[in-house]
């Protein structure tokens, strides 16, 4: 009974979080499914997971997808290379390595802007800046699995509304997980006991992200903002614990 418990905490953590801000959902899923699954079996499921109830966030932001349809082609085609050559750094270099550091700018990142009380608003634009951050993201994600880390400091700094800050975010991530999804896909990572998890998790992580949703269209755009920022904090410090311990 422990185990099920476990495994619907996890859903729901990783589905409100993804319902609420567009990402975040491996760093809190699996502080619970590392308790009682394989990493390989945990992260593999929560790619799935993330990917399809990220569809219902970028639902809820399409128009403002087609409205800046550049923007995230910005971000995403840059990212689509990065993602092998994140996955080909792994031969040299230490993923645990990379994660503390990744984690410790998180919380510095984060900790600094959290305590602040105003944000900066880089209003110029910055298309290749934005090219770079996409690039950065896919290594990211194909090293470490935190493709949204990068993308999700940068956007949060703009003067952007929530629309159009998750119009970025939640596509970006679901491509580079569905990739990623595909890569565990091939390498047979998806048996019939990993199969059968999804199918309970999943309803689970979608209720969860509906709720979240319910709670982010009542966000204005500052506190969304500050929302993003706040994230990058916990998620540095999670990271940080789950690595350490």
């Amino acid at each position: 009974m422990s185990f099920w418990i476990i495994l619907c905490m996890g859903a729901v953590a990783g589905g409100f979080i993804n319902g609420l801000a567009g990402f975040g959902t491996s760093l809190f899923a699996l502080g619970f499914w590392l308790q009682i699954l394989p990493p390989a079996q945990a992260v593999s499921i929560v790619v799935i997971i993330s990917v399809i109830s990220g569809i219902q966030g970028v639902w809820i932001v399409r128009h403002s997808i087609l409205d800046q349809p550049r923007r995230l082609v910005r971000f995403l085609l840059p990212a689509l290379p990065g993602i092998p050559i994140g996955v080909a750094s792994l031969a040299l270099l230490d993923p645990i390595v990379l994660k503390l550091l990744i984690a410790g700018f998180l919380v510095l990142y984060g900790g600094f802007f959290t305590f602040r009380r105003a944000l900066p608003k880089l209003e110029k634009p910055t298309p290749l800046v934005d090219v770079v951050v996409g690039f950065l993201g896919g290594v990211m994600g194909g090293a470490a699995s935190l493709s949204g880390a990068l993308p999700t400091m940068w956007c949060a700094l703009r003067p952007w509304s929530k629309g159009e800050t998750r119009a970025v975010l939640q596509p970006f991530n679901v491509v580079v997980l569905a990739l990623a999804g595909v890569i565990f896909a091939l390498k047979g990572a998806y048996n019939r006991e990993t199969l059968w998890l999804i199918a309970i998790a999943l309803p689970v992580a979608m209720i969860s992200a509906q709720v979240g949703i319910f709670v982010f269209k009542r966000l204005n755009d500052d506190g969304f903002r500050r929302l993003l920022i706040s994230m990058m904090f916990v998620s540095g410090v999670v990271l940080l614990l789950r690595e350490l311990l």
